[in-house]
């Protein structure tokens, strides 16, 4: 992969690292990664374990409980929609993925955080974003963006609106 977008180091096994390819930066020369990686050995070998047509890899956080639960925000394709946008997770260390919060094919994810001490509840943000190629600074921003929380380790989402946080229309 040409680019790193994120990493996590799994707190209770520092061999065991997991890596995200694809920068999230929306410039205008933003490079594309193939998906995710993993070690078990401190780097010394690594295992692609899918997610290949996310193209960049924003952040990637470990249940600090269990090290084989992993979340995974994609921003997707920079130059078109695609369907492997929005939140996944795995509960077997990357063998497998699931879709657990999207909106559309044009609506990645850009963050996750757990609540500190709290990690069942963790909030993800959106951002419904495209670079054109032929605009290097277009507006980036779309109406399908969202700041999410799951109380339940990322099965059921719900969108943070009012409070200063702008109201669906």
């Amino acid at each position: 992969a040409g680019s790193i977008g994120a990493l996590a180091v799994v707190a209770s096994d520092p061999k065991t690292i997991y890596v995200g390819t694809g920068e999230a930066d929306m410039r205008s020369d933003i490079a594309h990664g193939n998906g995710m990686y993993k070690t078990t050995d401190g780097g010394m070998s690594w295992a692609h374990i899918g997610l290949e047509d996310t193209y960049q890899i924003a952040k990637v956080l470990v249940d600090p409980r269990h090290a084989n639960v992993v979340f995974v925000a994609a921003l997707g394709h920079a130059y078109g929609p695609n369907a492997q946008r929005g939140v996944f997770r795995s509960t077997d260390g990357g063998s497998t993925w699931s879709k657990v919060l999207s909106r559309d094919d044009n609506t990645g994810a850009i963050d996750l955080a757990f609540k500190p001490g709290a990690p069942d509840t963790i909030y993800a943000s959106l951002w419904q974003t495209r670079r054109p190629p032929w605009s290097v600074y277009p507006p980036s921003s779309g109406p399908d963006s969202g700041l999410y929380v799951s109380h339940d380790g990322g099965s059921h989402w719900s969108q943070i609106q009012g409070n200063g946080f702008p109201l669906r229309p």
